[in-house]
C-alpha cells in the first residue's frame, strides 16, 4: 500500500513538472520573439533601445533559471540552472560595463556567455532527459548557443562594426528549440494519456 501511494504521488508530482515544464518553454519562446521583434525594429534604430535590449536578455535569462530551479526541486537540486541565473546576472552587469566601451565589447561578453550558458543548458537537457523525454531540442540549443557564442567572441575581436542584430539569428535559434521542446512534451503527454 505505502508503494502504490508513493508511486501515485510520484507520478502526480511528474505530472505537475511536466506541465510547468511546458509552460516555461513556451514562455522562453514568446519572450525570445517578442524581444527579436523590438530588436529589429526600436533596437537596430535606436542605440539607448539596443543597450536595454542587451541587458534585458541575460536578465530575463537569470530570473527565468532560477524560476525553473525552484519549480523543479529546489536550487540545490539543479545546479546546472543554478549556476546559469548567477551566470546570466553577472553577465548583466558586464554587459552593462561594456556598453561604456563599444558594441564589440557587448557582443564579445555576448558570445562569452552564449558558450558557458549553452554548455550548462546542454547539462540540464542531458539531466532531464529520463524524467522528461523530449530534451534533444535542448540538447542541441545548447551545442549551437556554445558554437554560436564562439563565433560572437571571434566577430567582436574583428575591425568591423558590430550591433544587435547580429545576435537575433541566434536568439531565433533559441525560441525555435524552446517553442519545439514545447510542443513535444505536448504531444508525449498526450501519448502517455491514450496508453
Amino acid at each position: 500500500m505505502k508503494t502504490t501511494t508513493f508511486e501515485t504521488s510520484s507520478h502526480a508530482s511528474s505530472n505537475v513538472n511536466g506541465q510547468w515544464l511546458r509552460s516555461y518553454y513556451f514562455a522562453r519562446a514568446a519572450v525570445s520573439l517578442i524581444w527579436i521583434a523590438a530588436a529589429v525594429t526600436a533596437g537596430a534604430a535606436n542605440p539607448v533601445a539596443a543597450a536595454v535590449l542587451f541587458i534585458f536578455y541575460p536578465t530575463w535569462d537569470a530570473a527565468a533559471n532560477f524560476m525553473d530551479a525552484y519549480r523543479n526541486g529546489g536550487i540545490k537540486c539543479n545546479p546546472s540552472q543554478s549556476v546559469n541565473a548567477v551566470l546570466s546576472l553577472m553577465t548583466t552587469i558586464a554587459i552593462a560595463v561594456a556598453l561604456t566601451h563599444s558594441m564589440n565589447a557587448v557582443l564579445g561578453v555576448f558570445g562569452g556567455w552564449a558558450v558557458v550558458s549553452g554548455l550548462l543548458q546542454l547539462a540540464t537537457g542531458v539531466r532531464r532527459w529520463k524524467s522528461y523525454g523530449a530534451q534533444w531540442a535542448m540538447i542541441l540549443s545548447g551545442a549551437q548557443s556554445a558554437l554560436a557564442g564562439a563565433f560572437f567572441i571571434k566577430q567582436a575581436t574583428g575591425a568591423s562594426p558590430h550591433g544587435i542584430i547580429d545576435v537575433v539569428p541566434y536568439v531565433a535559434f533559441g525560441a525555435f528549440y524552446f517553442l519545439i521542446s514545447g510542443i513535444w512534451l505536448v504531444v508525449t503527454a498526450a501519448r502517455r494519456r491514450k496508453v
